[in-house]
């Protein structure tokens, strides 16, 4: 582009855009095309239609950033591909999709990031109604906090995922940088008492001992039902909230302080479920439960396996069972998919030494 002059180089950036919207349209039209192919099979067999191919996204963002050549990072390539694809699996049929709100919680963060924003996204109450709307066929999708890297796992997940008949279908990483927030004009010297979710608190205990140690610490349901909390809390008190700056501005919050996580990496996971088990994509996970006898070596015959048959666990979680005083559920994710012949047999021989045997899903691992 050297040697060119502003005017040029905006002429040719207006050209670019007009071959990009021909070329996203031209994409959205196969897509209709595609939902009515799929509508015709559906016709034909009797079965409901599946729009939505976690799997085939997977492949899809992995081409892209494959063969991105910059100068966009790989990343934020992947992310307008994703909204691109979001928009055209709308004209084929919009997704509800579920989470954990209120509106404003790092769930509908995930939800967005994972599906892009042409998703019917729901805020719901609580985890267990995430995974009850799911199973009741009322939403397709549900998003829900499954561990974070600072605090560990979230246990009402786990529990539910003990009893429902849902799967995992997709995972999504996001790195949590919380904000203080509160009415505007709020001094922190002020602030009497600070509302969050319970591992957001935990999340930002270092620095609110620095900096409001006067201030009660209360738990709410969510950070976004905590910045409600405040926003409508009676003039003559000082409040704050620990959450996401999205939060803030859902609530009409002033941020009081930024980034003020005591880990600079705070990183939580979420899990995508749903009722349909997903198809290998190439890069997958699969997450299973395990109860074991209460007997010697027990736990050494439930991991000896994987180190010879060469399985890579990426997660080891241990929760008390309800079959028994002292006996425990292992919860355990693992590379590879399950309908991978060598995962197959590895997860036969799991099932022939376990009391309790579950295949929570296989999935694609987070691509973004």
């Amino acid at each position: 582009m050297s040697g060119k002059t502003l005017s040029e180089i905006r002429d040719a950036i207006d050209a670019v855009d007009q071959e990009l919207q021909r070329l996203i349209n031209e994409r959205a039209a196969l897509a209709k095309a595609v939902a009515e192919i799929k509508l015709a099979e559906a016709a034909k067999t009797g079965a409901a239609p599946v729009f939505y191919r976690p799997e085939r996204e997977a492949q899809v963002l992995e081409r892209v950033m494959a063969r991105n050549s910059g100068p966009l990072p790989n990343a934020e390539v992947g992310r307008l591909f994703r909204e691109i694809m979001s928009s055209c699996l709308a004209l084929e049929q919009p997704l509800a999709v579920g989470y954990l709100g209120p509106i404003g919680t790092f769930t509908e963060l995930a939800t967005l990031k994972h599906f892009g924003h042409a998703v019917v996204a729901r805020p719901l109450t609580t985890i267990a109604d995430v995974f009850r709307e799911v199973e009741a066929e009322t939403i397709e999708y549900g998003v829900v906090p499954i561990e974070n890297s600072t605090e560990g796992m979230v246990t009402h997940t786990l529990e539910c995922f003990s009893e429902s008949l849902v799967v995992i279908c997709g995972e999504v990483e996001m790195r949590i940088h919380q904000a203080l927030m509160g009415r505007s004009g709020t001094a922190l010297s002020d602030v009497t008492e600070v509302y969050s979710h319970q591992q957001s608190l935990s999340q930002c205990r270092q620095w609110l001992d620095a900096n409001v140690p006067h201030a009660a610490r209360h738990t709410a349901s969510s950070n976004a039902e905590a910045a409600r909390l405040v926003a409508n809390a009676p003039e003559s008190v000082v409040w704050a909230a620990v959450g996401g700056e999205r939060a803030a501005d859902a609530y009409g919050l002033e941020v009081l302080a930024n980034r003020i996580e005591d880990q600079p990496d705070n990183t939580t996971r979420f899990l995508v479920i749903g009722r349909q088990r997903t198809d290998p994509s190439g890069h997958d996970k699969t997450s299973i439960i395990v109860s074991l006898k209460n007997q010697p070596g027990a736990l050494y015959r439930l991991l000896e396996p994987f180190d010879r048959r060469g399985i890579d666990m990426t997660r080891l979680e241990s929760r008390p069972s309800h079959s028994g005083v002292w006996t425990y559920r292992f919860f355990i994710d693992f590379i590879g998919h399950q309908d991978e012949p060598h995962i197959h047999a590895f997860l036969d021989e799991l099932r022939g030494q376990a009391m309790e045997f579950k295949v929570l899903g296989s999935y694609p691992k987070a691509m973004l």
